[in-house]
């Protein structure tokens, strides 16, 4: 065989290699790219699970503790507000803030559950509470199933080579569910 032969079956062996190896680069990063994109989405729909739970469960709450804090209605109307922006919010940063909203209200209506004793001592009150309670630690587990993933995914999307591919697949990052600024300190009860 010739050394002409021989260098022209040399290069076709190495073309063929760099092209199935930038194949099947392709073709796995993609696929991590579609996986990892789908279990965000999976995961975004257990947390809007859990909070489609709390918010069909307060008005049964606001109606309670109304029939003992007639004279609260700021705080129930607070309530009653940010749960109308949850269920306006369309994406899933909108999502977020209003829920974060109806987080921060809820607080400050089991404060004022505090101020009423006989309130908390009500079977469906108690039965109420205890379900929201429940609902929120979900939430909690869900939210941080969400973030996870989506950590997951965001160190895929920017992680170079595959934030090339990332890129001209239009995989862009998604976004983290914070907790908002006024969780960061503890609500207080005062009688």
């Amino acid at each position: 065989m010739s050394k002409g032969k021989m260098g022209l079956i040399v290069a076709g062996v190495i073309l063929l290699i760099l092209i199935v190896s930038l194949y099947s680069f392709f073709k796995g990063t993609y696929n991590n790219f579609v996986r990892l994109d789908e279990t965000v989405k999976t995961a975004w729909a257990q947390v809007e699970n859990q909070l489609q739970r709390r918010y069909d469960l307060i008005p049964n709450l606001v109606e309670t503790v109304k029939g003992y804090a007639k004279q609260e209605k700021d705080v129930f109307v607070e309530v009653t507000n940010a749960r109308a922006k949850v269920g306006g919010a369309g994406s899933v940063p909108d999502k977020i803030s209003a829920n974060n909203e109806l987080t921060s209200a809820l607080s400050r209506l089991l404060i004022v559950v505090e101020r009423y004793p006989d309130l908390k001592s009500n079977q469906n009150f108690m039965r109420l509470q205890d379900e929201l309670a429940g609902t929120e630690n979900r939430i909690a587990v869900e939210r941080k199933r969400y973030n996870d993933a989506v950590q997951s995914y965001n160190i895929a999307v920017k992680s170079f080579p595959a934030n090339i591919l990332a890129g001209m697949f239009g995989f862009a990052p998604a976004t983290l569910f914070d907790a908002p600024a006024a969780a960061k300190t503890a609500p207080q009860v005062k009688f």
